[in-house]
């Protein structure tokens, strides 16, 4: 009779093990990193903040004027640590109206990325791969 109280308070204890194990796993979408920090504070005057789910997207036509700091940002919500140089390279480029030139902002396998352009007129921005959230941040250059 005491064998099988003992084996069953010895499996309940058992039972409640392994809890540690739950806080290496990681966290359910949009609780690990539910705004990535190039998304994060206000806009600038004249300052233009893109978000994306998924790509393919097109965004716009935004009115554009100068020069820009351009930065982009992945994040995975389920792998805040991700450096995504291991997935698909991030593709975006600013279209303008059929015949002419693309401005090619990036092709990078990284988590984030920055560059400076000189643009006039309206644009097309063109998301055409990655595979996780993004968010761009288009900043005039104060001269």
């Amino acid at each position: 009779m005491r064998l099988p109280v003992i084996l069953c308070a010895l499996l309940l204890g058992l039972a409640g093990c392994g809890g540690t194990q739950d806080r290496n796993r990681p966290q359910a979408a949009g609780t690990a990193q539910a705004e990535p920090s190039l998304a994060r504070g206000s806009r600038a005057p004249g300052e233009v903040v893109l978000r994306g789910e998924a790509s393919p997207r097109t965004h716009g036509p935004i009115e554009l004027d100068g020069r820009y700091t351009v930065r982009f940002q992945q994040y995975a919500p389920e792998d805040p640590r991700m450096d995504f140089s291991g997935q698909t390279t991030f593709v975006a480029t600013l279209e303008r109206s059929a015949g002419r030139p693309a401005v090619r902002l990036f092709r990078a396998a990284r988590a984030t990325g920055h560059k400076t352009v000189t643009l006039h007129g309206r644009y097309l921005v063109d998301v055409s791969f990655g595979d996780f959230p993004y968010v761009l941040r288009l900043s005039p250059v104060r001269q």
